[in-house]
């Protein structure tokens, strides 16, 4: 077994157990305690666990980085991974669209197809496919106001998404694991991407390869219910695990 992938399963075990000790993983993994401890301080290195007495324990999710700075990392990836997405949708469709770094870029891709009706709940989604084109059938959605966020959130903003059955939901998650499928961090970002999730008949998640692998504190979907995800080539190997898991369709740019 390469180590990748004996590091791809200890941190799987790790995901659903949130700890595990060193003979365990010797034996899941039929090699020695040796192996096992080189491979661990690698992935304690990486910052991905954290070794205690006789095994390893998950680390804290780490709280996420203001989205003004998150406008920035991996962004001629976003980018990508947006224009490769926009080509899914055709003229005359509708859809949701969530509050995120990714899915603004995706906002500004999608603005280029003429005819598609947009509904969402974030500011940048709505400005940008309104100053790229004027025409453009948006609808934003009600609510409170986010603090950090510049989006609308609360009961309000998931009792219109409730109103509406679009062709697609459009979401980038905090992280997307093979058996912890789409996590967010904050709740109320959460309430609304499940919602958009369960009102639409298709679902496109957009991930950089920082994603690719990672767990947050609330789940938002399970992998199976994902009909296509827009990822980076190579971007991780998980995806081999993600496919496998139930995802339909993976597109990686």
């Amino acid at each position: 077994m390469w180590s990748e992938d004996r590091r791809y399963r200890i941190l799987a075990l790790l995901a659903a157990q949130g700890r595990v000790t060193a003979n365990t993983l010797a034996e899941m993994l039929e090699v020695s305690r040796e192996t096992v401890r080189r491979d661990v301080l690698q992935l304690e290195a990486e910052g991905r666990l954290r070794r205690v007495h006789g095994g390893v324990v998950a680390v804290e999710a780490a709280p996420e980085m203001p989205f003004a700075a998150r406008m920035q990392v991996h962004a001629p990836a976003k980018q990508r991974i947006a224009k490769a997405a926009a080509r899914l949708l055709k003229p005359g469709q509708c859809c949701f669209i969530d509050a995120g770094t990714t899915t603004a870029a995706f906002a500004v891709a999608l603005a280029k197809i003429p005819g598609i009706t947009v509904i969402t709940n974030s500011f940048d989604v709505a400005n940008a496919q309104r100053s790229m084109r004027p025409d453009a059938d948006v609808l934003l959605l009600g609510g409170q106001l986010g603090k950090d966020v510049p989006a609308t959130y609360g009961g309000l903003t998931l009792e219109q998404i409730g109103r509406f059955r679009p062709d697609f939901a459009i979401i980038s998650p905090v992280g997307l694991h093979p058996e912890r499928g789409a996590t967010a961090y904050h709740l109320a970002e959460a309430e609304v991407a499940r919602a958009m999730i369960a009102g639409a008949d298709r679902l496109i998640v957009l991930a950089d390869r920082s994603k690719i692998g990672t767990v947050s504190r609330i789940h938002l979907c399970g992998c199976a219910e994902i009909d296509t995800l827009v990822t980076e080539k190579g971007s991780h190997p998980m995806i081999k695990a993600i496919k496998n898991a139930g995802v339909r369709q993976v597109i990686q740019v």
